[in-house]
């Protein structure tokens, strides 16, 4: 018998200390009850951590980014496990001059192994209003999801030969701190010490994931006997329109992907190959588009013209279905040339 479980969230939007406490600079880190604020200065950083370790589920927060000139500085939202052979799900936010985009870089970590970068611009000014990021964590794949748009999906391929993160309870991070060896404009833009403190700011805490209090509660969480909410088909794999967004995403946002980096990657990446574009078989399946998939299809459409008409540089891989675009910045983060992003 198979019993599907939906775990609760600890509260809707819970409170700060409800789900996590401070994990270094304590005297950097503010909760005033409603908003929990990280602070960078040219003494420290600040980050936090939760409470419990977790396998499999849904962790989000509400972000509002450093503003104004936020050069050289990294927020950063995480999940990982613990040992050099631990798993990680990163978003790393990656500050930019006055007036210039922020960066949102992902990452995905499999057994210690990392360099899975993926940039993009976001659509929206992440530094006037808050903002939701969150992680899908199931044994199909991880999603990164921002305001409910999924912008990266990477799957488990393990029938490929693939490692994928499972088996791992993982414990939810934040932190913000100083990488301008790299993080802007590939380290030629350093942090002005003059506009600190850099302030992250935070609220609408949600963890709905299954907690592993201890080593021994692992199978609780990944036992074939009970299926949670994550487990189910309809969550664990996008939608048509879904897979719409993440087409826009890349279509319209995206800067650089490592599946197409062929300076860093000689030989393609095995997942990349195996990923393409993962809404080819939901397309198969139309008969008709519906109105709203009309206008999804449209608005990549006019996205792609845009980015031909601004001079995009298109990348592509014969091996892979599929090109990368990136409308060239003179001011814009970018990747440079043998690019090792640093840890956290």
């Amino acid at each position: 018998m198979v019993c599907v479980v939906s775990c609760g969230e600890a509260a809707p939007g819970a409170k700060f200390e409800e789900l996590y406490r401070s994990s270094w600079a304590m005297d950097h880190c503010v909760n005033d009850g409603e908003v929990t604020k990280l602070k960078l200065d040219n003494s420290s950083g600040a980050g936090f951590e939760s409470r419990s370790k977790y396998l499999f589920g849904k962790v989000s927060i509400q972000i509002k980014l450093v503003e104004g000139d936020s050069a050289g500085t990294v927020t950063a939202f995480y999940m990982s496990s613990e040992g050099s052979n631990h798993n990680e799900f990163d978003f790393d936010f990656l500050g930019n001059t006055t007036g210039e985009p922020y960066i949102v870089q992902t990452n995905v970590y499999v057994n210690g192994v990392g360099n899975r970068e993926q940039r993009l611009n976001l659509w929206f000014d992440p530094t006037t209003e808050f903002h939701t990021y969150s992680i899908l964590w199931s044994k199909r794949s991880v999603v990164f999801i921002v305001d409910e748009t999924p912008i990266r999906v990477h799957k488990n391929l393990e029938d490929k030969g693939i490692p994928f993160a499972k088996d791992q309870a993982m414990g939810v991070y934040s932190s913000i701190w100083n990488a301008d060896d790299w993080a802007t404009q590939g380290g030629l833009v350093k942090t002005d010490w003059s506009h600190a403190p850099f302030i992250a700011s935070y609220k609408d805490f949600k963890i709905d994931a299954c907690e592993v209090p201890t080593a021994r509660d692992l199978s609780k969480c990944s036992g074939e006997e009970q299926r949670f909410w994550w487990d189910e088909p309809t969550v664990s794999e996008l939608s048509l329109h879904q897979n719409h967004q993440l087409i826009w995403v890349r279509a319209n946002h995206m800067i650089y992907d490592y599946c197409f980096d062929a300076a860093r990657f000689p030989v393609t990446p095995l997942e990349c190959q195996h990923h393409r574009h993962l809404i080819k078989s939901n397309y198969n399946k139309l008969e008709e588009p519906t109105d709203e998939e009309e206008n999804d299809m449209l608005d990549l459409a006019f996205g792609l013209t845009k980015a031909a008409r601004l001079g995009c540089q298109v990348i592509a891989r014969p091996e892979l279905d599929g090109v990368r675009l990136a409308i060239p910045s003179a001011t814009r983060n970018f990747a440079v040339d043998g690019f090792v992003p640093e840890p956290h």
